[in-house]
């Protein structure tokens, strides 16, 4: 099958020579799981158009420092390739932004949180343990994350797949058609994780709260499982096809 990966948004000037982009990180983590997907990108952020999402195996969708409701020139026709992915039957996995403009486009609603910036590991409890989970569930996930937006009204067609206090829908699985987000990023080595912050320290972070985050990625880490879920749900629906129909290649 064929993943084409929705990049959204650009590593950070100040660390950009040092790491890939995050297309780049999808694909060596997407690999990890299964060396026969193959992956291809399509840069919005980059002024590239969308394509016809009735001819794609499978769309993801990058994280960004765009918010859904900013004016950015892609946003819109995104949000209507999300929808036209959805009536398509088209699979779609979403993380961070990508997680928040799916949750958007199908109903739902994302802000600023008042809650600030969620930075460093965090643990979240998993709700329910998906048919495509591609081994059996822990109880808790812990994941590096980078937010300051969050899904605050769950779509409809959506269930909680895992949640904190902090981030009461941060994972969801659509029902209807084939769907799933995250807010956190299993792309995210913890070196990358580590620089971002620090390339924010003093800026938009304080440096007490950078420092923290930092130190919380020596702890373990679940982005290799989540990794592992994501790879799972793309096989099963593409082994099913869409509409009753031969999957793509």
């Amino acid at each position: 099958m064929k993943l084409t990966i929705i990049e959204t948004g650009l590593v950070p000037a100040p660390i950009r020579a040092d790491f890939p982009d995050y297309p780049e990180m999808f694909r060596r983590m997407v690999a990890a799981q299964d060396a026969a997907i193959v992956c291809e990108t399509v840069s919005v952020v980059k002024g590239e158009a969308l394509p016809d999402p009735t001819t794609l195996d499978a769309v993801l969708y990058t994280g960004s420092p765009a918010g859904v409701y900013d004016d950015e020139p892609w946003i819109a026709p995104l949000m209507d390739f999300i929808r036209g992915s959805a009536a398509a039957q088209t699979p779609q996995v979403g993380i961070c932004f990508g997680h928040q403009a799916m949750g958007e486009a199908l109903g739902g609603m994302v802000t600023k949180s008042d809650k600030g910036w969620g930075i460093g590991r965090h643990t979240y409890e998993v709700v329910q343990c998906p048919d495509w989970a591609a081994s059996p569930c822990p109880p808790a996930l812990s994941v590096a994350v980078s937010h300051q937006d969050q899904v605050v009204v769950r779509p409809e067609a959506a269930s909680v797949i895992a949640r904190s206090e902090f981030t009461p829908y941060a994972g969801l699985a659509y029902r209807g058609f084939p769907a799933i987000s995250f807010q956190c990023h299993p792309e995210f080595e913890p070196d990358y994780a580590a620089a971002l912050y620090g390339a924010r320290r003093g800026k938009s972070l304080d440096a007490e709260m950078a420092d923290a985050a930092i130190a919380s990625l020596g702890g373990e880490c679940d982005r290799r499982l989540l990794a592992s879920w994501i790879v799972s749900f793309l096989r099963q629906h593409s082994s099913q096809g869409r509409a009753g129909q031969p999957p793509k290649r």
